[in-house]
């Protein structure tokens, strides 16, 4: 009885006006709003791009490649909680980087989330930005954040590069690269206080995850030259579903980066699914004048050039602007993927599995440089530090954009440093590359796992071109019936009847 009355009086006392639990700073609407918006993130990661990645490469990479998601998922949360957060958001340290230190204690997290390193020009200046949550929820959402710019980074070296090697570059690129971007752009750096706009990571994660992962694809090297040729999706709708859950968690990848459920947010929600479905029908236009038919890929590529792009200046920039940047996204990229990649030397040696440079690295820059255009002076007042801001096209003049374009040097710059040296310690002691006779196999070789119990690539079984028996004397053919050859190459869990 008595401790049936205990958990009665819990429960009346969680809905009374003053509570310790409910400090006056907290807001309920936008601790639960950010809350929300943080696992709509999570779940572009898990399960959307392990889906995405699973499905979209070829069969004998599909456990591989989802695996390389879920452990950078999983890797990064520990590397953030232990230090990486406040190297992102934390104290400065440096004009670049904040102050190494734990997210783990109950006075910290539990304390009102403040970003130190943003208080703008002194006492008549901007305050530091003080969301009306407690830290743990913003440690939470800058995470999903972090974790998802490894997860498209791993889209450049998928099919080839080796797991343990991955495993050993994910924390290290998180704490040297990642947070550096994080604090420049966003946690108080210097190119928060010049002004340099990216609202919710065109170029703190889509530019640098391009440009990381284009980078890395050139030092881990190609995959088989048979896998260039051919590497046809394993299961094209799975990979539209892991699309759709990229496309609806948006909504809190871009409608969370106020830090509050505003009027900034419901404007870069709406101007988030305005520039993906605008870049979308571009993107399959062209490729139907061009190519003669539409492509799902290609859909699905132009919807992730249209997030991207918008990114920048989700909540900054009008909605009929969002249409203008749809249409680039799904333009500018499918030329740089489609005509420039072919006639360039480098593009065409550098094999970027997912065409991560063009999908994250040419439309992150493109969006950053149309909000420098497109900005508008009343949105910005509600989210930059620098007072009058705004656009060129709205008489901001061509400084915004020569602000922008320099933001993207430094962040280009400092991964493609970056990424080089962290792969080239890690291949001191772990080859970067998985050997030829395992690039064969794939995941059975990796992982000792398969996705499917089925056999070939998507290909139809014809028992008449695989004669050679796993095991079987000499390579001589083996005569018999259909179902004879099946077991005596030890084709597994085959399903199909013949």
């Amino acid at each position: 009885m008595a401790v049936a009355a205990a958990a009665a009086a819990a429960a009346v006392g969680a809905y009374t006006a003053d509570l310790p639990a409910v400090p006056e700073w907290l807001n309920k609407g936008d601790n639960a709003w950010q809350l929300t918006a943080a696992t709509f993130v999570g779940i572009q990661s898990m399960p959307g791009l392990v889906v995405l990645y699973g499905s979209i490469v070829k069969k004998k990479w599909a456990v591989n490649s989802a695996f390389m998601a879920l452990y950078a998922y999983a890797s990064s949360l520990l590397v953030w909680v232990l230090v990486g957060f406040r190297m992102a958001f934390g104290e400065r340290l440096l004009p670049f980087w904040g102050k190494a230190g734990v997210a783990l204690s109950q006075g910290y997290l539990t304390g009102r989330a403040r970003l130190s390193a943003t208080a703008h020009g002194g006492e008549n200046g901007t305050p530091a930005a003080e969301p009306f949550y407690p830290e743990a929820t913003l440690v939470l959402f800058q995470f999903e954040f972090a974790a998802i710019t490894l997860i498209l980074l791993a889209g450049s070296v998928l099919g080839r590069m080796n797991i343990k090697a991955w495993m050993a570059f994910t924390p290290l690129w998180l704490l040297l690269s990642y947070t550096v971007g994080a604090f420049s752009l966003w946690g108080g750096g210097f190119l928060y206080h010049w002004g340099v706009i990216d609202y919710s990571g065109g170029y703190v994660i889509h530019l640098s995850s391009g440009i990381a992962g284009f980078t890395a694809a050139y030092w881990v090297g190609p995959r088989l030259k048979s896998d260039r040729e051919r590497f046809s999706p394993n299961n094209i709708l799975l990979m539209i579903a892991g699309g759709g859950l990229l496309w609806m968690g948006w909504a809190g990848f871009n409608g969370g980066a106020p830090y509050a459920a505003n009027i900034t947010a419901s404007i870069a929600v709406l101007n988030t699914n305005v520039s993906a479905a605008t870049s979308l029908l571009t993107w399959t236009c062209l490729d139907v004048i061009f190519f003669g038919k539409p492509s799902v890929i290609g859909a699905v590529q132009g919807m992730m050039t249209g997030l991207v792009c918008i990114t920048p200046g989700a909540g900054l920039v009008q909605t009929w602007a969002a249409v203008i940047m749809g249409m680039c996204a799904g333009s500018v990229p499918w030329f740089s993927m489609m005509i420039l990649h072919k006639k360039s030397t480098l593009l065409m040696k550098v094999d970027d599995t997912l065409a991560v440079f063009h999908t994250h690295a040419v439309a992150g820059l493109l969006g950053g440089v149309l909000t420098g255009l497109l900005a508008t002076p009343e949105l910005m007042a509600m989210e930059s530090p620098v007072p009058g801001s705004k656009g060129a096209f709205y008489g901001g003049g061509i400084g915004q954009v020569g602000k922008q374009l320099a933001g993207a040097a430094f962040v280009i710059v400092w991964n493609l440093v970056v990424t080089t040296l962290i792969l080239l310690g890690i291949g001191l002691f772990i080859p970067l590359r998985m050997p030829d006779d395992q690039l064969m196999i794939g995941d059975d070789a990796a992982h000792g796992e398969e996705a499917y119990a089925l056999w070939g690539d998507g290909e139809k079984f014809d028992a008449t071109r695989h004669d050679v028996s796993r095991g079987g004397a000499g390579g001589e053919r083996e005569m018999g019936t259909a179902e004879q050859r099946l077991a005596g190459m030890g084709a597994r869990g085959v399903t199909i009847q013949l």
